[in-house]
């Protein structure tokens, strides 16, 4: 006879349906109990060290935890060179992304570091926000800078130009992460948005996301980055009017138009100030632009011993286009051509008036001085 009719004949149906109910509902609690278990050991917490102490910060902790996973791993036996990304993904932390605010002594607020959404152990690293950020100058040689240091092992760039603090601030900073490439350990998160340095807005908007930020200005003369600027306009409207039109608001007294942004980017001195109230000058390096044509592996050193970089870019990495007018860089592993910058770069400037030339060279010589101060550094510009 079924142990189940044993019970029915022994027992009266109302006890019957409610011990079955009870032991159903047992049976989903310890399930239920499991799968909080499970969750629970997944949520973030603090994780002690080596030396038993609980981590400090959430960077402490994410290094701490990815460590401590590991070793489960290796102890277990699971870890045995590269493994498959199907398991990795299983161990993938997901924190919702949240942004921490702090009191500033006026009584704002002022947005501090967010928490990564994503921790992956699977080698291919976590999205940060940048530590390092080109900021400018349009037109100043950005473009080969940025082309140049992402040959470093160590560094890792958003190819596009973000526009994030001039354009689409709005978007937050879980938006402005997202854009970012992934990182590992020891890995420079970088972008680089050169009308930054010109808008008034970003230098606090970037001290808001990161106080410690390293900001890096490629400089160049003034009245050869204007008439390179004009020459960029000029090969996508053709019918604009000529440069000395623009340049001046009457040709006949000489009176400089600085409200035409080709003019008024080049006075760097003014646009620095506006830094200078929130960043320190030792967070700001001004890597010239003709020397990043002429000696680029000399200003890639600067720029990698400001990054804490281990000096790896040499002129080893480097052969001048005579065609171009440009440095560009020896054959990279895995490709089968050199590679130099873009049909855009380097194009041919227009012949300018020599007199509208030594106009705009008396008008930039007395901010060109005073930057000259401000940075300690002589760019040669008025020799």
């Amino acid at each position: 006879m079924a142990l189940s009719t044993v019970f029915s004949d022994a027992l009266p149906t109302k006890v019957y349906r409610k011990i079955v109910v009870m032991f159903c509902v047992l049976l989903m609690s310890l399930y239920f109990l499991y799968y909080l278990s499970d969750v629970c050991h997944t949520m973030p917490r603090p994780v002690r060290g080596s030396e038993g102490y609980l981590a400090a910060d959430f960077d402490e902790w994410q290094s701490l935890h990815r460590k401590t996973l590991l070793h489960k791993l290796q102890v277990r036996g699971y870890w045995k060179g590269d493994m498959p990304e199907k398991y990795f993904r299983d161990l993938r932390l997901q924190f919702q992304s949240f942004n921490l605010n702090r009191q500033t002594g006026d009584g704002g607020s002022v947005v501090g570091n967010p928490l990564p959404s994503t921790l992956s152990f699977s080698g291919d690293g976590v999205r940060k926000l940048p530590q390092a950020i080109i900021i400018g100058v349009k037109k100043g040689g950005t473009r080969a800078l940025l082309e140049f240091v992402r040959v470093h092992p160590d560094v890792r760039a958003v190819g596009a130009e973000p526009h994030f603090f001039d354009r689409h601030y709005d978007e937050g900073l879980r938006w402005y992460r997202g854009l970012m490439p992934k990182t590992l350990d020891g890995q420079i998160t970088m972008e680089k948005t050169p009308s930054y340095f010109v808008t008034k807005e970003a230098a606090a908007r970037i001290y808001a996301m990161s106080k410690d930020a390293k900001l890096i200005v490629v400089v160049r003369d003034p009245v050869t980055r204007a008439i390179s600027d004009y020459t960029q306009t000029l090969s996508k409207k053709p019918d604009i009017p000529s440069f000395e039109s623009l340049a001046f608001k009457n040709r006949t007294t000489g009176l400089i138009d600085t409200s035409w942004s080709a003019i008024q980017i080049g006075i760097y001195a003014k646009h620095l100030e506006n830094w200078l109230l929130y960043f320190p000058m030792g967070q700001i390096l001004f890597v010239s632009g003709e020397r990043l044509i002429s000696d680029p592996a000399g200003e890639l050193g600067k720029v990698q011993d400001f990054l804490g970089l281990k000096r790896i870019i040499t002129d080893k990495h480097f052969y001048f286009n005579k065609t171009k007018g440009f440095p560009c860089l020896k054959k990279p592993e895995g490709s089968s051509k050199p590679h130099c910058l873009g049909k855009t770069k380097g194009r041919t400037h227009p012949n300018i008036d020599p007199e509208v030339v030594q106009r705009l060279r008396d008008f930039y010589r007395p901010f060109n001085m005073k930057f000259y101060q401000m940075t300690g550094q002589n760019f040669g510009w008025d020799n």
